[in-house]
């Protein structure tokens, strides 16, 4: 589509006549200010290239481009406590563009809360101030560093300020120009605007220069606040080295309501490094040369003409304290011995419940809410459920802004497969040290029909991979509603994992549930061969179990209830006083999954023979039992596994 060239003009005119409307009780800063400002980036700059130097590594040149925007952002635009950054109605500041870290550490250095000569100790072993922002830092609240990510966690916390705490704290994101390539940038920016996050402000640092070449659309201004303007934003071209025009542009961003606002700052990679480094490519990620820093530092001191101090706005207190007490189900689970229930079913009941006994606890889902089951908590508490649709990627992320400063307890739902997709966001969680609960339905080949695109048969391999996570599977409704409560008063990352056919209900109401505690669900004094099985294969094994029985054998049945923890004692135990004849039955590929798990608890176990049966091809459509037969991991294949290991 061309666009026509009146049009467009008469376009520019319209925003241009709104902008200037909008501009209506604005006050600009006096001189001193704006001076007090401008020195103020001249010193972040100056600690930003010291702080790297020290370590012989860093971006001094990317921090020198988002110098007078921290400045403005840091001391004159955002309301905070210096002292607490954690406070729970300070604005939030979130660094997208982590690479700059240094200067944020910086900012912290002038606000008083790190001392300078901390600085110097940048990137070195026991320094918390880390190559990328994390929150061994309390005055960062997400981990941030593999780029697109920011946005979306300050869309999860513009969302709990807005209809949540119901507080004025507003939310500032800095963006790098060459992290707007990534999708889950505009999976953001679709969000944001689609639930009128109007006290959420993205700031994008146009610098023109990425890692290695100019970014795609270089210093095209005009193209970035289309896209935005696009994607449901108030955007705004700046100057991004003029203090000013960006106090201007803050302020009216303040201003909007509604929607969303883009600050696009045109801005220069090294800024004010004269001799070759400003605006110049193949610096990036690179400390500046020993034999011209001190020179370069010299001019930069020389343009710091007032030495006022600016301290930063107090906040409005209005953003209430949150009850960290442990959350506990209101009431027993109401199922009956033999029930068959889904445990995707038995999820979105337990999560009902659980947001009956606390507040804080929020349900996200990916447009996946029939099939999770996560409508039944939207049903109960509409106001404290997130519809991210079909973007997995923003979605886990949204959830990591929700769960900052404990400000909520949340649970992400879709088809385990799906969260394959935001497998980066989950590993960047963890860098977070972020308390969020995702639920992944549709796992296995035992969802039938759907086929291999929908069945989730990498997701334990995924989650065992991460080093801050638990991992729940559980094999019926009960146990389904105590790993969600156990899940919600977890630290790090909790995974359940939830299946699609209905099986029975095996446990009592009252049984209780630990992490890392499995239960022995059959056996006998004559068990020949000790099974784990984990959800629809636990079943599978109960059912071999009953058969063998018919002709004499015995079997020990075990439900590992967590696959990581794994229960050690129990499983060692029963492998031995089986003979050490160990078979693991898994809906899931074999590489890193289950029986893996087993075989690294008993590796140093003498006498322990472990047989894996799992998925080993890519599936196909089918009735789920048709499924478990032809990929042997259904009750007929644990016989003949059984038979054979004793014939062996």
């Amino acid at each position: 589509m061309q666009w026509n060239p009146a049009v467009r003009n008469n376009l520019r005119i319209s925003l241009s006549l709104k902008r200037n409307s909008a501009m209506d009780g604005y006050e600009k800063p006096d001189h001193e200010v704006l001076q007090g400002l401008r020195d103020m980036a001249n010193k972040l700059r100056i600690h930003s290239i010291r702080a790297t130097c020290a370590s012989s590594s860093g971006h001094p040149t990317s921090c020198c481009s988002a110098a007078e925007i921290m400045s403005v952002l840091f001391f004159h635009t955002m309301r905070f406590k210096a002292q607490d950054p954690r406070d729970a109605s300070s604005d939030r500041f979130v660094m997208s563009k982590g690479h700059a870290a240094p200067i944020l550490y910086a900012a912290w250095v002038e606000v008083g809360f790190v001392t300078e000569s901390k600085l110097l100790d940048l990137r070195k072993l026991h320094c918390e101030l880390e190559g990328h922002p994390t929150p061994k830092m309390e005055f960062v609240d997400v981990a941030t560093g593999s780029l697109g990510q920011g946005l979306g966690a300050a869309c999860g916390m513009a969302y709990t300020g807005k209809y949540f705490d119901k507080s004025s704290y507003r939310v500032y994101c800095l963006l790098g120009d060459g992290e707007c390539s990534e999708g889950a940038v505009w999976e953001a920016m679709a969000f944001a605007s689609y639930y009128h996050l109007d006290n959420l402000v993205a700031i994008l640092d146009v610098n023109r220069l990425g890692q290695s070449e100019p970014t795609p659309l270089q210093h095209d201004t005009e193209a970035y606040r289309r896209r935005c303007q696009a994607f449901g934003w108030n955007a705004y071209i700046v100057d991004g080295h003029d203090v000013e025009d960006l106090c201007r542009g803050l302020w009216q961003a303040k201003q909007e309501k509604g929607l969303p606002t883009a600050i696009i700052a045109k801005t220069f990679k090294g800024k004010g490094l004269e001799g070759g480094i400003e605006n110049e490519d193949n610096w990036h990620g690179k400390p500046l040369p020993e034999d011209c820093v001190e020179a370069l530092l010299s001019d930069l001191q020389k343009k710091i003409q007032l030495e006022r101090l600016l301290c930063p706005k107090l906040p409005v207190e209005d953003a209430a304290s949150v009850d960290l007490k442990p959350i506990s189900l209101p009431s027993l689970p109401t199922y009956k011995l033999g029930d068959k229930v889904a445990t995707r079913r038995a999820y979105g009941v337990a999560l009902a419940k659980l947001g009956d006994a606390c507040q804080r606890v929020v349900a996200l889902d990916g447009d996946t809410k029939n099939s999770t089951f996560a409508e039944i908590f939207k049903k109960s508490h509409p106001e404290r459920y997130i519809e991210c649709f079909i973007a997995e990627q923003n979605m886990v992320s949204v959830a990591v802004g929700c769960a900052a400063r404990d400000r909520c307890v949340p649970f992400a739902s879709t088809f385990g497969a799906f969260l394959s997709r935001a497998y980066d966001q989950v590993r960047m969680a963890a860098i977070s040290q972020s308390n969020i609960n995702l639920v992944g339905s549709h796992c296995g080949v035992s969802i039938g029909e759907d086929g291999p695109s929908q069945m989730a048969l990498e997701d334990l391999a995924m989650f065992r991979a991460i080093p801050t996570c638990t991992i729940f599977y559980p094999c019926d409704a009960v146990s389904t509603e105590r790993a969600i409560e156990l899940a919600a008063n977890t630290k790090g990352i909790c995974f359940i994992r939830t299946t699609r056919p209905e099986t029975p209900v095996i446990y009592p109401a009252e049984e209780k549930f630990e992490v890392g505690c499995a239960k022995v669900v059959h056996q006998s004094e004559n068990d020949k061969v000790t099974i784990i099985g984990a959800g629809v294969t636990l079943h599978e094994a109960l059912t071999a179990a009953e058969e063998l029985a018919t002709e004499g054998l015995s079997i020990k049945v075990i439900d590992p209830f967590t696959i990581k923890p794994l229960d050690t004692t129990t499983i060692v135990s029963s492998a031995k006083a089986t003979g050490g004849r160990l078979i693991v039955v898994e809906d899931h590929y074999k590489e890193g999954g289950l029986g893996e798990a087993v075989c690294s608890i008993v590796a140093k176990e003498h006498g322990i023979v472990v047989q894996t049966l799992a998925v080993t091809q890519v599936p196909q459509s089918g009735r789920p039992q048709e499924l478990l037969d032809l990929y042997s991991i259904g009750a007929k294949a644990i016989v003949k596994a059984v038979k054979d290991v004793i014939a062996n």
